[in-house]
């Protein structure tokens, strides 16, 4: 009986064992299956999926984010995720938002905008980021529709329209940019966008849209907005009115575009045309110009102008001994010596080689332009201490005054010219006024 009795139990537990290991083998195949359905869905989402691990690295990612970012699974896992997304946390122990928007990075280094949801898995240390890129289109979007979209984004040209009676103010997605924010970060309005617009420019900018408004013209204005973080950007918006059936104007409506790029070519294109490339002093154009102007508002309130021609004596010896490497130095060097010792309305400028000019205005006697002309000498005959020693220059200076000498542009220069090739024969360290040198 004993027997029999062991022999049951025997039985009994080996039929537990047998449904165990059965479910067990059931519960494994079911799970396997749900880890297949999870990952054919996962392989068909549209939308990036990131697996976070417990310290905030990348382990797993879906197709659709290795599409995103450009990178296969295995470039990918075990990056930071700071390495994909611009506004994710540094350290895994930082808190997280729930959503937000930032720039996706892809691995040349360009970014695009994306939308972010975090999703912390409940009981795991495992977190999901999922990631929607808003640099593409709808699906049902038209071939031209998803062109114009995506050449807004990338060309920095956004549409806008304006209620006049509400304030209410659309933006296209590039837009946000040229104002400093993400698309979607603020809601656009007209005081938001007034208040963005540099305070020099703003009075304008109003004036040009309410001349708009009021007679149809069309709107075109360039200036400058003032980002969040304060850095200055140069923007071009133009743009019309549409109107009702009674004609009364409803909304502006125009495109606006970042010159940022395109007015730094332009001011440094200007600067070469009239700008010496070696000192950053004005050039001849720039002087003459001046000079002309000087001598129009002399005349309009009955003051003087002085030119003074400036040659340096000693400086071709510096060059051919010492090298054109530092004779350069010492030509910036007497530039910035000339500005420091006139006042800030006087000009400087260099017309070629060794020699500089200045216009003196607002002058009431001749005194003045005598003790302005011992202060360049002092100025620029202070030695310069460079690496291969001590350099020393002289200079000549001749002088021309307005209307004492000439009343005209050219006489006053040749005037100012023939007085410094006077007081450079004389000797060195000289100068000589108007007409002194036939005496």
């Amino acid at each position: 009986m004993p027997d029999a009795l062991l022999l049951s139990i025997s039985v009994f537990l080996a039929v537990i064992a047998v449904v165990a290991l059965a479910y067990a083998a059931h519960v494994r195949r079911r799970e396997r299956a749900r880890l297949e359905v999870l990952d054919a869905v996962l392989a068909n989402v549209s939308d990036g999926v990131l697996v976070l691990g417990a310290d905030g690295s990348v382990r797993n990612i879906n197709i659709a984010a290795a599409e995103m970012f450009d990178r296969t699974e295995e470039e990918i896992a075990g990056r930071r995720l700071n390495d994909l997304l611009s506004d994710a946390p540094e350290r895994s122990d930082e808190q997280q938002a729930d959503e937000y928007r930032t720039d996706a990075i892809r691995s040349n280094g360009a970014t695009f905008p994306v939308d972010v949801r975090f999703l912390q898995l409940p009981g795991q240390c495992e977190s999901v980021l999922v990631v929607h890129d808003l640099s593409r289109v709808r699906p049902d979007a038209t071939e031209e529709e998803q062109r114009f979209k995506q050449s807004q984004y990338f060309a920095r040209i956004g549409t806008w329209d304006w209620r006049v009676d509400t304030d209410e103010l659309y933006w296209s997605d590039a837009i946000y940019g040229m104002f400093g924010y993400k698309p979607g970060e603020v809601t656009p309005t007209y005081p938001l966008f007034c208040d963005a617009v540099h305070p020099d420019d703003r009075e304008r900018v109003r004036e040009g849209e309410i001349r708009c408004i009021e007679t149809g013209e069309n709107h075109d204005e360039e200036y400058r907005v003032v980002w969040p973080d304060g850095s200055i950007r140069w923007l071009r918006e133009t743009g019309n009115v549409t109107k009702d059936e009674t004609g009364k104007t409803v909304k502006m409506m125009g495109v606006v575009r970042d010159i940022t790029e395109e007015r730094e070519e332009a001011d440094q294109i200007r600067e070469l045309a009239f700008h010496d490339a070696l000192t950053r002093l004005p050039n001849r154009t720039i002087f003459e110009d001046r000079l002309s102007k000087a001598i129009d508002r002399a005349k309009r309130h009955k003051k003087k102008v002085a030119v003074i021609f400036i040659d340096l004596d000693g400086f071709k010896q510096i060059n051919d001994e010492l090298g054109h490497a530092v004779g350069d130095r010492v030509l910036i060097n007497t530039g910035q010596r000339l500005i420091n010792a006139l006042r800030a309305s006087d000009t400087v400028a260099r017309i070629g080689g060794d020699e500089f000019t200045v216009i003196l205005e607002d002058l009431e006697t001749d005194a003045e332009i005598h003790n302005i002309a011992e202060k360049i000498l002092v100025a620029v005959s202070t030695p310069t201490e460079l690496g291969q020693g001590t350099c020393w220059v002289g200079a000549s200076l001749g002088i021309a005054i307005y209307p004492e000498h000439a009343r005209t542009l050219d006489t006053l220069i040749h005037i100012a010219d023939q007085a410094m090739y006077t007081a450079k024969a004389e000797g060195t360290n000289l100068y000589r006024i108007g007409w002194e040198f036939e005496n």
